[in-house]
């Protein structure tokens, strides 16, 4: 059963960090890419990263572009974002995303599987 876990979420203020982990199991991150994405209050789901083993390249949202990073721990399978300088409009709940990596064609992928998301909230 495919199944995503993400943490790592909380209150933070302006300019802090926090690295949000997104647990997998019931799959491999060796074939299937990952994808975190944003829904703040009154507008709709964006993608901020995402990262594919198997193309070997990692995507950013403009806003976030140099200060977050998107990483992965094949031996936690586990994708992490880093975020740094983090700014209010950074607030919204964190989903990642999972889709097998034949069906993955970069920014704007669709997916097929979510994670139930975590909270971030940046206070000014």
């Amino acid at each position: 059963q495919v199944r995503l876990v993400e943490s790592g979420g909380g209150l933070v203020q302006t300019g802090g960090s926090l690295r949000l982990s997104c647990a997998a199991s019931g799959f491999s991150l060796d074939y299937y890419a990952i994808g975190w994405f944003r829904r703040a209050p009154g507008r709709e789901r964006e993608e901020v990263s995402c990262i594919s083993k198997s193309d070997g390249n990692t995507y950013y949202l403009d806003s976030v572009k140099g200060r977050f990073t998107i990483s992965t721990d094949n031996a936690k399978n586990t994708v992490y974002l880093q975020m740094n300088s983090l700014k209010p409009e950074d607030t919204a709940v964190y989903y990642c995303a999972a889709v097998y990596f034949q069906r993955f064609d970069g920014w704007g992928s669709h997916y097929d599987y979510w994670g139930q998301g975590t909270q971030v909230t940046v206070s000014s």
